[in-house]
């Protein structure tokens, strides 16, 4: 994995549009910045304070939208003991998060209720290519709400 920072995380606003019946949630588009080809769509209910954590993609670029509900995704770099980035996203802050490989990330539910997270990834899930850790295992002071 070459170099990475947590400033390489780029976030991209979505379009909502409000049309009678029900809004059209825009996600990602093959022309948008962030766009690394096609291999899967996925999605996670994420309970109100749930932690699901921690996580690094080796190969993996996600694309992370929360259509539903509220997340707050936690970023950090291994070589970077206590530096965290911390991006709030879902219903109120409509964005995408374009995660390249090599940043662990965790999530915590934030809404009342479940939050629903789509991932949409450049490659098929591949159970070799992610690195797992406990949450206790990075210094971050989860949210207690």
């Amino acid at each position: 994995m070459s170099s990475k920072s947590l400033e390489d995380i780029l976030v991209s606003p979505l379009n909502r549009i409000h049309t009678a019946g029900g809004d059209v949630l825009h996600a990602l588009k093959n022309i948008d910045a962030g766009f690394n080809g096609f291999g899967e769509v996925y999605f996670s209910w994420v309970e109100k304070s749930t932690i699901k954590a921690w996580k690094c993609h080796r190969r993996m670029t996600m694309n992370l939208v929360v259509p539903f509900g509220e997340v707050t995704i936690i970023f950090h770099l291994i070589n970077q003991k206590n530096i965290f980035r911390t991006e709030k996203i879902g219903e109120t802050r409509y964005v995408r998060l374009t995660v390249p490989p090599g940043i662990w990330f965790g999530i915590q539910g934030y809404a009342a209720g479940n939050s629903l997270l789509m991932n949409v990834s450049d490659m098929d899930h591949d159970p070799e290519e992610v690195e797992r850790k406990p949450v206790s295992v990075f210094s971050y002071e989860w949210s207690s709400e």
